[in-house]
């Protein structure tokens, strides 16, 4: 496997960290690990990783606004998925509860449960039984959602789909 050459300089380590940002935004965290990969030396990092700070190019609470907007409005994700990625890219706990919040706020979490719903039965392969939609509620709970919004509106989606039959005729 590739093994990054070794840097033993501060301009060089830094112009490395500068070509991993040009690629994508990285938090603090996802920064570190990369940068060990490339030396061995601690106080090195630790002394790039406070330029890049102080120059503003990596910025926990700017990356997690960054990343939860991105993902709940254009991926459509749910606010648990965003908060679980966040927390695996190692962003601290009240930067990533601030910019859910954020990111969240003019979302209707309904909305995208029911548009997400609409369009996996708009086109049913088979029946829609009882294993289409436990398949469906966990599909909704890896996106994000709560298990309240979603037990909600599958059940107004299946509900939906039954149609009502008009009551017999009395008359003889």
């Amino acid at each position: 496997m590739f093994k990054p050459r070794t840097i033993d300089s501060e301009p060089a380590l830094y112009d490395a960290a500068i070509k991993i940002l040009m690629r994508r935004a990285h938090s603090v965290s996802e920064m570190k690990k990369a940068l060990i990969r490339r030396t061995a030396d601690e106080d090195l990092i630790q002394k790039v990783i406070a330029r890049l700070k102080q120059n503003g190019l990596i910025d926990d609470a700017r990356y997690a606004k960054q990343f939860a907007r991105q993902r709940t409005e254009i991926r459509h994700q749910g606010k648990y998925r965003v908060a679980r990625e966040l927390r695996a890219r190692g962003v601290p706990d009240h930067h990533i509860e601030t910019a859910v919040e954020e990111a969240t706020a003019n979302t209707d979490e309904g909305a995208q449960v029911r548009q997400r719903i609409d369009r996996k039965l708009k086109f049913p392969r088979g029946e829609v039984d009882d294993r289409k939609i436990a398949s469906l509620y966990r599909s909704l709970l890896r996106a994000g959602f709560s298990s309240e919004t979603i037990r909600r509106e599958l059940k107004r989606a299946t509900s939906d789909d039954i149609p009502d039959l008009d009551p017999p005729d009395e008359t003889p």
